[in-house]
């Protein structure tokens, strides 16, 4: 169970990723725009710089799981969790935010929160059982 939860980590942490990479570079271009609801090219201009930096929590996201995963496999158990436990958790709590920011966000919100959902629920009942 530990590997299947840490498999769901480091999907949830390129799925962060890929989201850095669309808010944070490839924002203005249309087809990263209409993806998140935007009507226009001066919409995308406008809200530039909010994605730039939203881009960027996700981006820490997955590199805080990432670190995890990593000082899991090298010995590190209780500062890899730990990691594990707050970037995943705080992809959940995010995604949950967005679930309640309206029903047309509901698909992004189920995306964007199962991956986490499944990495800390795997990983609790992994370290509970002997």
């Amino acid at each position: 169970m530990i590997l299947a939860s840490l498999l769901f980590a480091l999907v949830a942490a390129l799925l962060h990723v890929y989201i850095f990479t669309m808010e944070s570079i490839t924002w203005t271009k249309p087809a990263t725009w209409k993806r998140f609801s935007l009507t226009s090219q001066a919409d995308a201009e406008t809200t530039k710089p909010l994605a730039y930096n939203q881009g960027f929590y996700n981006l820490f996201l997955a590199i805080g799981a990432l670190a995890g995963i990593v000082a899991i496999w090298a010995g590190a158990p209780q500062v890899g969790w730990t990691l594990v436990f707050s970037s995943c958790g705080s992809m959940l709590l995010a995604a949950l935010v967005l679930a309640a920011s309206g029903r047309k966000y509901l698909r992004a919100a189920v995306l964007q929160g199962t991956t986490p959902l499944l990495a800390v629920v795997l990983g609790i009942v992994a370290l509970l059982l002997p």
